[in-house]
């Protein structure tokens, strides 16, 4: 092997662990601004509004695309909401081409009959997908603020009520972001890891951005926004795949506000199979990438503090571990079966560290959200060995993801088909063999680990047995999925 050949494995190998490693060691500094509570009190302003009626007029959106296990009961908790009728518009952003239609008119018209000013909003076509939609309805809305739940969202009586509150005290704000409950998490072995993940994000994640004046996202769902914010950076825009991330970077470079309103919870549905799992997180992975590189440039030039901007840089591109990972994935077995590192106090730093920092440190913030969440238990720890091993094996499904949006590649907007209380989804997703590539990157893991232990570098063994277990895990998965679904 020649020594540049070895010197091109060597040095890639060392980027893709430090980029690791700065990943990893990024969710201790959420852990430590997430205990630092900047949190206003919003009771006295609750009272005031109580005393003078005065509350502000709110536009209640609901997207809904072909979800007919979903569609009425997202619409009968938009009816259910505690706020004067006078200042409430409901607007059911209906692009369903199914049996959804039928029954959203249905529900719709009893909604009316009982005193609500509900309307379904239509369009002649899909363009721009869910950004389009919520384009084209605030453009007919009459609220002064504008709330969003996704079809699978249920979200208690005095949610409006609450979330107007951060607004009235601060004309600055511009959406305010709830957190996000579970109402499946109990369904199975993917759930379980889902809600962990998710928690991690808003008992953690969240907090940290907003106690700590960091560029905070918008999740899309479960929120409201400002109109007036909206239409100052020129609305909601289809140019990402996360039209929510964009449009809360906009309005943050613009100069309003975020805030981050975790006491307020709104249940939801998390994708129950491995199929709608990857190609949800495919979505979120592309879309955060492809707003990156619109965004990115406007803050590295913006009048932010240096934390601002490198926090924006790791908040956006933190996908990006899971191309880092798979680089590992497919050095490690040369770098370990010819001995390119040799057994040194240098090999555990270029090695066992980066995969250390990445396991341990999501893995330890997913442990402090589980220990902040007076709803969780604490044996959902014992799930979180298999989120870590669900979150590596999507890494070849996300860094795909990721080298679309680096191309410019333009994909459609999938939604997550959602099963409702029937337990049923009724919708697929197009079919994938990429759980062929997963498993034979199982196996070609397998071949690093025997490869360590002949060289007698154990202490990689671990790490590298998490490629493993990931790859085979998440590839006969899909595999059984697919086959299900034939």
């Amino acid at each position: 092997m020649s020594a540049l050949f070895i010197a091109m494995i060597v040095i890639l190998y060392g980027l893709a662990s430090t980029l690791l490693l700065m990943y990893g060691l990024n969710a201790y500094l959420m852990i430590y601004y997430s205990s630092r509570s900047r949190r206003q009190d919003l009771e006295k302003k609750r009272l005031q509004l109580e005393a003078d009626g005065q509350w502000p007029s709110v536009t209640v959106q609901l997207p809904i695309f072909n979800e007919q296990n979903v569609a009425e009961r997202i619409i009968r908790a938009a009816a259910a909401l505690d706020y004067p009728r006078d200042r409430l518009e409901i607007q059911v952003l209906d692009d369903s081409t199914d049996q959804t239609v039928r029954i959203i008119d249905r529900v719709v018209d009893k909604v009316r009959s009982e005193g609500f000013d509900i309307k379904a909003v239509r369009r002649e076509n899909r363009e721009g997908y869910k950004a389009g939609s919520l384009a084209n309805a605030t453009g007919l809305a009459r609220g002064e603020f504008l709330a969003v739940f996704d079809a699978d969202f249920v979200p208690e009586a005095d949610f409006l009520k609450h979330t107007v509150l951060p607004f009235m005290n601060d004309e600055k704000v511009a959406f305010v972001q709830t957190r996000w409950g579970h109402l499946n998490c109990h369904e199975n072995v993917l759930t379980r890891c889902q809600a962990l993940g998710i928690d991690g994000h808003f008992l953690v994640e969240q907090p940290a951005r907003s106690n700590a004046g960091l560029f905070m996202n918008f999740n899309g769902t479960a929120g409201m926004w400002r109109r007036k914010a909206i239409d100052e950076v020129g609305g909601w825009s289809a140019q990402t795949l996360t039209e929510d991330m964009d449009l809360s970077y906009r309005v943050q470079l613009a100069g309003w506000k975020p805030y981050y309103l975790g006491d307020v919870v709104v249940p939801a549905e998390v994708p129950a199979t491995m199929a709608g799992a990857k190609s949800q997180q495919f979505r979120w992975a592309k879309g955060s990438i492809q707003t990156s590189i619109l965004m990115l440039p406007k803050v590295w030039k913006g009048p932010f503090t240096r934390l601002q901007k490198i926090e924006a840089f790791l908040h956006l591109t933190n996908y990006g571990v899971h191309p880092m990972m798979l680089v590992l994935a497919l050095l490690a077995f040369p770098v370990l079966a010819f001995n390119l590192i040799k057994i040194s106090p240098y090999f555990f730093a270029f090695i066992a560290l980066p995969l250390f920092a990445a396991t341990f440190g999501p893995s330890t913030m997913y442990m402090v959200a589980t220990f902040r969440n007076p709803k969780q238990k604490l044996t959902a720890l014992l799930w979180l060995p298999f989120l870590v091993i669900y979150g590596t094996g999507i890494a070849i499904s996300n860094t795909i993801a990721i080298f679309e949006a680096v191309i410019g590649k333009s994909s459609a907007f999938i939604r997550t088909p959602k099963k409702g209380e029937k337990n049923r989804s009724g919708y697929r997703l197009n079919r994938s063999y990429l759980w062929i590539f997963e498993i034979l990157l199982g196996l070609y893991s397998l071949g690093s680990i025997s490869a360590a232990i002949i060289n007698e570098n154990y202490v990689v063994v671990p790490f590298l047995s998490l490629f493993t277990l990931g790859f085979l895990t998440v590839g006969i998965r899909s595999a059984i999925g697919l086959t299900r679904d034939a």
